[in-house]
């Protein structure tokens, strides 16, 4: 399984950016727990989101819950992150991540078997 990130860049506070996670080599992805991580310098990689691949569940970290938007396009196999009233703190290197089923562990980076290679997100005060 590989996954493709893409979409980081530089926004002011307040604004907003789309993230996007090409999923290939999977086969059918139905079963399939998708989440999104996020580590800046010095600090632990933190979980931001996570969702099934069917839709069924999706869940977020307190720091985005309200802003943040996990989703997926079956026709592209791509999740996507919609990130709204971004402010400094959410400054991070973003990383997607795949495992091949949901875990109540959703939260623990070291459930996801698959990694994306990260995309970096700045935001300017």
């Amino acid at each position: 399984v590989q996954l493709q990130a893409s979409g980081g860049g530089l926004v002011q506070s307040g604004g907003s950016l789309r993230l996007s996670c090409a999923v290939s080599g999977g086969g059918t992805l139905f079963n399939y727990a998708l989440g999104w991580f996020r580590q800046a310098p010095g600090k632990e990689r933190e979980f931001v989101a996570a969702m099934r691949w069917s839709g069924a569940r999706t869940v977020y970290g307190d720091s985005v819950r309200g802003r943040f938007t996990i989703s997926r396009d079956n026709a592209k196999n791509t999740v996507y992150l919609q990130m709204n009233s971004l402010n400094p703190e959410d400054t991070s290197v973003y990383y997607c991540a795949a495992r091949i089923s949901w875990t109540l562990n959703f939260r623990s980076a070291s459930e996801y078997n698959y990694w994306g290679q990260g995309t970096q997100v700045t935001v300017s005060s």
